[in-house]
């Protein structure tokens, strides 16, 4: 077997980490490892450069208001366009949560301060009056076969996407990206965008066989 390996490079670790969300990166190496695939990890802290096709994949993880305010200029004026670019060029990545949101065109915090975004993924996100908490099913689509994706979802946003763009499943059980529409998350080329939490790669074995495909 020709020996393969991947780089990950794991953008903003130290804030961007709620509820264990570094735990997909371990699914992510353990299933690459079951396939002879080594995985080698970079911290891309806030400073640190997106270097030109070094990385395979890239995982954006949640975070609180706080921490998004805190990575926000790093992420706009530093890595955003680089990132862009490599996702662009075919690179994989999974953004839950906050990092979903940043992605999107724009989002609204409490209070109805509107915050621009990347604008990669054509989605964008609202304040909601509540919070949509608690366990969450959905069913996806994945190169052609419909699988069910469990997680945790706590989120106050309520993210809604543009034309063309495919949810990445649709809710079983839960209230998804606005609680109105049905649908969960999204997906852009090779680019997952969710709120499943829990984490949701250890308990989603097929998402992850998805992404390091």
């Amino acid at each position: 077997m020709k020996d393969c390996s991947l780089r990950v490079g794991h953008l903003y670790p130290d804030h961007m980490n709620l509820y264990g969300d570094r735990g997909n990166l371990m699914a992510f190496v353990y299933r690459a490892g079951l396939r002879g695939i080594t995985v080698e990890v970079e911290q891309l802290q806030p400073g640190d450069p997106v270097a030109r096709g070094r990385y395979d994949f890239f995982f954006f993880g949640g975070g609180q208001d706080n921490e998004q305010e805190q990575i926000y200029e790093d992420f706009l004026s530093r890595k955003g366009q680089d990132l862009a670019r490599e996702l662009d060029d075919g690179a994989a990545c999974l953004a839950v949560c906050g990092g979903y949101q940043l992605l999107g065109r724009s989002y609204e915090v409490y209070g109805g301060k509107k915050i621009p975004g990347l604008g990669w993924m054509d989605v964008w996100t609202e304040a909601g009056s509540t919070r949509a908490i608690g366990n969450i099913l959905i069913e996806s689509t994945l190169d052609g076969r419909v699988v069910e994706l469990a997680g945790f979802e706590n989120h106050g946003g309520r993210t809604f996407l543009g034309e063309g763009v495919t949810p990445l499943g649709r809710v079983v059980i839960g209230s998804g990206n606005n609680g109105q529409d049905g649908t969960e998350g999204a997906l852009v080329k090779s680019v997952v965008g969710t709120y499943l939490h829990g984490p949701v790669l250890p308990k989603n074995s097929a998402l992850t066989d998805w992404l390091l495909a």
